[in-house]
């Protein structure tokens, strides 16, 4: 039976994973990983948002990218994952603005895009799970879970943190990150930090979804 490790893990629980909606802004080298993790773990209603396709320069770090280069990465990932609804968008402040959130138990932020960081906290931090920075390390063991106000060691955090005061928000929600410091300035990245970026955001959610 799929699912039946999970179950004997989760017990009744587990039809709260089946019966969830999932909203996953970016499906890149985190987002993909969250995504394939979401979906082994049997959740089925999950919308993917991005407006990119894989290059070359992808193949080091998302799921599936070396089968499908020059392709559009929601529509490829759909191939894999059938089930899950692929809008391919770019996802910005504009965005953020117009979208209705509200069908969604969960909105899962792979993006790197900070505006539209600070569109989603300010809109559905009740429902936010964010991801900072995940490139230019080498150490999957020293990302943390925090919220927002907690995270430390991470210069995207920083400014998002900076930029959240400033519109006087003051919310809390959970964020992925990690406190190794960045070893280049170029964006260099490394598998085994952005797909435990995913695997994590993964996990947090599924606990979120547990204790509904």
């Amino acid at each position: 039976m799929r699912f039946e490790r999970l179950r004997m893990l989760f017990g009744e629980d587990f039809s709260k994973l089946e019966k969830a909606r999932i909203l996953l802004l970016g499906v890149g080298g985190v987002g993909s990983y969250a995504l394939d993790c979401l979906y082994r773990s049997g959740v089925r209603d999950i919308t993917i948002i991005d407006f990119d396709s894989y290059d070359e320069s992808n193949q080091n770090r998302q799921m599936w990218s070396e089968h499908h280069l020059g392709e559009s990465k929601v529509a490829a990932l759909q191939e894999h994952y059938p089930e899950i609804i692929a809008i391919d968008k770019k996802v910005d402040a504009e965005w953020v603005e117009a979208f209705d959130f509200e069908p969604y138990d969960l909105v899962l932020d792979a993006i790197d895009d900070t505006h539209a960081k600070l569109a989603l906290a300010q809109k559905c931090y009740k429902k936010l799970i964010s991801a900072t920075g995940s490139a230019k390390r080498i150490d999957p063991t020293k990302i943390e879970v925090s919220t927002i106000w907690k995270t430390h060691g991470d210069r995207f955090a920083s400014k998002i943190r900076y930029e959240l005061k400033k519109r006087r928000f003051s919310k809390k929600y959970p964020v992925i990150f990690s406190s190794e410091q960045p070893r280049v300035k170029v964006k260099g990245s490394f598998m085994a930090v952005t797909a435990a970026f995913g695997l994590t955001m993964c996990s947090v959610a599924v606990q979120k979804l547990l204790e509904k």
